[in-house]
């Protein structure tokens, strides 16, 4: 009975006509999740196909049983005469469908995973069609980059989909939000912000910025707000080959934006196939309105102007207002009033108190977020010219998060203050590897450099600053000094005079004319600089009197430096500006009167380890 059972199936061509339907169903629903990223449609039309296919499959079954194809058109198989049946030809014809079908199928799936090709996306929308400058010129202890690990990936910025083009900053604040959560997972290599975020608004292909940031893989998409809605789309791309691998849109309510980036860092370490040694990191939650405001007061405090951070400063208190619990806005109001001190808007004690009182708030309710023990390093410091302290809140940091770009780059400064040169330029090299574009690394770099008679390599790292920023403040006069030391003090005024900052180019001018031998123009520029900035930079005046070769006036200053508590005193023991009354028998005491002789700064315990290449 079941053998002329089967033989019947098989004459009505019932097997046959299953497979044909199967493979039909497979290629529409490879076409639909092709078609659903690529339209931003929702992605939840892509199981709502294969369940209409599931669920016609036995209606497909019954009705080849029930029905025959004839020269007449179907008909009902009791009423066809056996003799005159062409089940035969139909079957040939049912074969070459499934074959058919099957190549199309195949083809596709080929096509999607193994063909490189840009994958249209929200990013192609993106202006400007100007290349990131920095592939030209990168840093020579950055130029020769090794291969890019397998686990390591950029997000680039998401676009901003909605009709508000104000709402840009909340397409910014998820695009960090992701890589931060995603920069917790050990196993993963993700590229600062920085250096992501600096191919904003340019259209530059995948492939290059992989090479740019040494990655092989790159996240991108774009976000939709309207009201209380979001609309997430993201998609990961093989950056070596331009390959898509994975897209998927996550439409949710406001209320649920922590659940979706915990999905999408999910998603992305599943598709990278990355095996956790713990749990998986979780998103800081709060109140979704409080968060909306916290993302729009990063974006504004990032813009560095006076008129921002009195706005930013305005919604992290509204925010912690709605939720006095959240650490990342104490950690963030913390980091403005010690940005607003470092540009004057507010004095030294003032800063860096309102700074340390909302430090210790956050360090209080999260005591294990890296970033405020940092954020209290820079405090001791700068603030409290106490390496020492500020060390252990480094050492803090670096076991909370070790490969942090921003905690690196901190350290960097800290170990290069306690006069270990080497280890400093060491580690800066390899913050720089890691965050290739970040122009305060960079900076810093070049610093180094130049403070450790590499002027040569301070010079590059300098220009290679003004390649990706032009306009920024210091740079031109941090590259006269480093031409000034070398011995072109004629490259070196030129560079100073274009100096956007008024600050660094009053401190730069009189000693490039005093290397030029044209001492009423150094005096002059002196006597400017002093009128001004008497009380905002008494320790840039001892140097450029220690460079004139004044050392009694170099050491009046120094006095005046602990005086104002100058935070540029910080650097005493490694800037070479003071080269020339090193000699002096009074430099020797000074330092150990502000604590940086080499025997106590030897008495400082700090090593960072090197983050893996």
């Amino acid at each position: 009975m079941k053998r002329s059972l089967f033989a019947e199936l098989r004459r009505r061509n019932v097997f046959k006509a299953g497979a044909a339907y199967l493979a039909l169903g497979w290629v529409v629903v490879q076409i639909t999740a092709t078609l659903v990223p690529a339209l931003n449609l929702p992605s939840s039309l892509v199981p709502i196909v294969t369940w209409i296919g599931v669920i016609g499959f036995p209606f497909v079954i019954m009705f080849s049983w029930i029905y025959e194809l004839t020269p007449e058109g179907l008909k009902r198989e009791r009423e066809v005469d056996r003799s005159s049946s062409i089940t035969h030809i139909t079957s040939r014809r049912l074969d070459y469908i499934i074959i058919g079908l099957m190549v199309l199928a195949i083809g596709l799936f080929a096509f999607d995973r193994f063909v490189p090709r840009r994958v249209e996306s929200p990013a192609a929308s993106r202006e400007a069609p100007t290349p990131a400058g920095p592939t030209a010129s990168a840093p020579a202890s950055a130029s020769a980059a090794p291969a890019a690990s397998d686990n390591s990936i950029a997000v680039l910025p998401f676009v901003n989909m909605s009709s508000d083009k104000e709402q840009e900053y909340f397409s910014d604040g998820i695009t960090e939000e992701l890589l931060n959560l995603l920069a917790k997972i050990p196993q993963l290599q993700v590229t600062a912000r920085t250096s992501s975020f600096s191919f904003k608004g340019k259209d530059v292909a995948i492939p290059e910025i992989a090479r740019t940031l040494h990655v092989a893989h790159v996240l991108e998409g774009s976000v939709r707000k309207s009201g209380n809605a979001v609309r997430i789309t993201a998609q990961l791309i093989r950056a070596g080959t331009d390959a898509h691998l994975w897209s998927q849109t996550y439409d949710r309510k406001l209320d649920d934006i922590f659940a979706v980036q915990d999905e999408i860092a999910a998603d992305v370490v599943k598709q990278l196939r990355v095996t956790l040694l713990g749990a998986a990191p979780k998103a800081r939650t709060t109140d979704p309105e409080a968060y909306a405001l916290y993302l729009q007061a990063v974006q504004l405090g990032r813009q560095g102007t006076a008129e921002a951070y009195k706005q930013s400063d305005a919604l992290y208190r509204k925010v912690l207002a709605m939720d006095p619990n959240y650490a990342a806005a104490w950690d963030e109001l913390a980091r403005n009033l010690i940005n607003e001190t470092g540009q004057g808007l507010l004095s030294p004690k003032e800063g860096f108190a309102q700074a340390r009182e909302a430090a210790t708030k956050a360090l209080a309710i999260d005591p294990d977020y890296a970033p405020i023990h940092a954020r209290l390093g820079w405090i001791a410091m700068n603030g409290d010219n106490n390496l020492a302290a500020a060390a252990q809140h480094y050492k803090r940091a670096l076991a909370l998060d070790p490969t942090d770009p921003g905690v690196l780059r901190n350290c960097a400064t800290l170990v290069s203050s306690l006069g270990r040169l080497d280890e400093a330029l060491a580690l800066d090299e390899a913050v720089v590897l890691r965050d290739p574009v970040n122009v305060v690394a960079l900076i810093n770099l070049g610093i180094d450099q130049r403070m450790a008679g590499r002027f040569d390599a301070a010079i590059v790292s300098s220009r290679t600053v003004l390649s990706l920023s032009p306009g920024r403040g210091g740079v031109h006069a941090e590259l006269g000094n480093a031409l000034m030391l070398k011995g072109d003090a004629q490259g070196a005024l030129v560079e100073i005079e274009q100096d956007t900052s008024e600050l660094w180019r009053m401190v730069g001018l009189p000693m490039a004319y005093h290397a030029l031998g044209r001492k009423a123009d150094s005096d002059a520029a002196l006597a400017a600089l002093i009128a001004k900035l008497e009380k905002e930079a008494p320790s840039n005046i001892a140097y450029v009197y220690a460079y004139r070769d004044e050392p009694d006036k170099a050491f009046a200053w120094l006095d005046k430096a602990v005086e104002y508590s100058d935070p540029g005193l910080t650097s005493i023991a490694t800037e070479n500006l003071y080269d020339k009354i090193h000699t002096d028998a009074r430099w020797l005491p000074f330092l150990r009167k502000v604590g940086k002789a080499p025997e106590q700064l030897a008495k400082i315990e700090f090593k960072v380890a090197l983050p893996p290449r």
